[in-house]
């Protein structure tokens, strides 16, 4: 390379089994090198021909990258004397060294509601992204029919532009909504129609959605003992007072809640497969609730996460549908039932409360991608969702009797509770086991384990843990038994 053909860029590698191509790599790695300093205002770039055979690229591919670049006001082309780096951009750009702002002052001033609540926050960043033994919340990726979901969105994107661009209906899409109804018929037995149904970009979001409509500071609401995460946070959002109510193997302890609280706002209950727990609530248990919330004029919000993979021959039945007054709110999601990634989950609403809901959706609250949703409406009414729906039933069972047979060979000081349902399974620990030691041990050998004390908002008598079995095939679950089996705070502790 000589200094007379422009600066010298060897630096520049370029890699040819990226997914990302040639031309976009040049560009980036010259933008790159400007925006670091590498290139000073007017510096000189080689030739397009000289970088082209240095690089081993064609010249149209250099011509486009520094285009791109002088188009966006980074590079000066002269005729005649070649192509520089703009004086206006360094004029801009700090001096290398240059010290940074003092971050000294007051941190800018958050929400009296946010203040309050952020220190009591779940906190959220164990959100799995891969899956393994014992993931929990994630479903079995592997086995989801992406050539049907592929086939039906490049149909739905090349469809009309305003359908699948535009904003679309406040409460989502009617096509969307009506699968849902159908669906929400044939499996739980719910009576609904479209107009009950509000599309939300996955249940935390219809949590939030529903504390901002009903909650003020200071209402209670009663959560599950342990329960599930999500909705907490959102409802702390608002100023709402948590009430941790006890759960048993009927599911929640009314009578605790009652005798906590006995006027509250609301009542958030996970009622088809306890989160974390998995117990299902007992009949006698769902009247008692219904006639607590109706005696406070409170509501009820039903939370059915992983209502389809029931192990059974028949699914648990609603909450909503043994509701008579008008007091629940039927939240789901397809998190669970597609993929987490599509951020999608709807609100089933008492009839008494549609026009309420459509003022608020009408007023400012926007949901997922108009697309997305047409994709999961087309999905739906294909048949493909309860195709899969049924494969994923047996698929959950497998892996569960897979991770039953292999936790028999622990040692007695954990046991494996029976689930009818779901991905995830609790185990038991002996009292005088470090739970959180068990979990950091098996993250240092790869296996991700969740303590129950993760879903309390109150310390509980119970000690143990929450496997995940839906997203790692059988073979994995076995690997992670014997690892678990191992783990010296398991081993210190068994005689056998």
């Amino acid at each position: 390379m000589k200094h007379s053909a422009g600066a010298i860029l060897s630096s520049i590698k370029l890699d040819r089994s990226s997914r990302k191509g040639v031309g976009v790599q040049l560009y980036m790695a010259l933008r790159d090198i400007i925006l670091s300093g590498g290139l000073r205002a007017g510096d000189r770039l080689p030739a397009t021909r000289i970088l082209a055979r240095e690089l081993g690229v064609s010249r149209t591919t250099v011509i486009d990258a520094i285009e791109r670049l002088v188009v966006e006001g980074m590079l000066v082309s002269r005729v005649g004397a070649g192509t520089f780096v703009s004086d206006a951009l360094d004029a801009q750009r700090p001096a290398p060294g240059a010290p940074q702002p003092a971050k000294t002052g007051k941190k800018p001033r958050l929400s009296y509601a946010i203040t309050h609540a952020e220190p009591s926050y779940a906190r959220r960043n164990w959100l799995p992204h891969e899956a393994r033994a014992f993931i929990t919340a994630l479903p079995a990726l592997d086995a989801f029919p992406m050539t049907n979901w592929a086939r039906i969105s490049a149909r739905q994107l090349r469809g009309s532009r305003s359908a699948v661009m535009g904003y679309g209906e406040p409460k989502g899409m009617r096509a969307l909504r009506r699968a849902i109804a159908t669906h929400l018929s044939a499996l739980k037995g719910i009576r609904c129609h479209e107009e009950q149904i509000f599309i939300t970009c996955g249940a935390q979001h219809g949590f939030a959605l529903i504390g901002h409509m009903l909650l003020n500071p200071g209402d209670r609401v009663w959560m599950e003992n342990p329960g599930a995460s999500g909705a907490r946070n959102a409802f702390l959002s608002q100023g709402a007072e948590l009430v941790p109510v006890d759960v048993d193997d009927e599911g929640m302890v009314v009578a605790d809640g009652l005798k906590k609280s006995p006027h509250f706002r609301l009542a958030f209950v996970t009622p088809t497969h306890q989160q974390p727990l998995g117990h299902v609530m007992s009949l006698a248990r769902r009247f008692e609730l219904l006639r607590a919330a109706e005696e406070a004029q409170g509501l009820v919000i039903e939370d059915d996460y992983d209502g389809e993979f029931y192990f059974d021959n028949a699914p648990q039945p609603a909450l909503y549908s043994t509701d008579t007054a008008g007091r629940v709110l039927y939240v789901g999601t397809f998190s669970k039932s597609l993929f987490p990634a599509l951020r999608l989950g709807f609100i089933l609403v008492p009839e008494r409360m549609i026009d309420a809901f459509d003022q608020t959706f009408s007023a400012w609250a926007s949901g997922p991608a108009t697309a997305t949703q047409a994709i999961v409406a087309d999905f739906m009414d294909e048949g493909h969702f309860a195709t899969h729906i049924r494969l994923m039933r047996r698929l959950y069972k497998a892996r569960y009797e897979a991770l039953r047979e292999a936790a028999a060979s622990l040692p007695e000081i954990v046991r494996l509770q029976e689930t009818r349902s779901g991905f995830h399974a609790t185990a038991d620990l002996a009292p005088h086991i470090d739970a959180k030691l068990v979990v950091e041990q098996a993250r240092e050998r790869g296996v991700i384990l969740a303590p129950l004390s993760r879903y309390c908002l109150q310390p509980i008598e119970k000690n143990g843990l929450v496997l995940g079995f839906g997203s790692a095939p059988p073979e994995e679950l076995r690997k992670g038994i014997d690892i678990v089996r191992d783990l010296p705070a398991l081993k210190s502790n068994w005689s056998g």
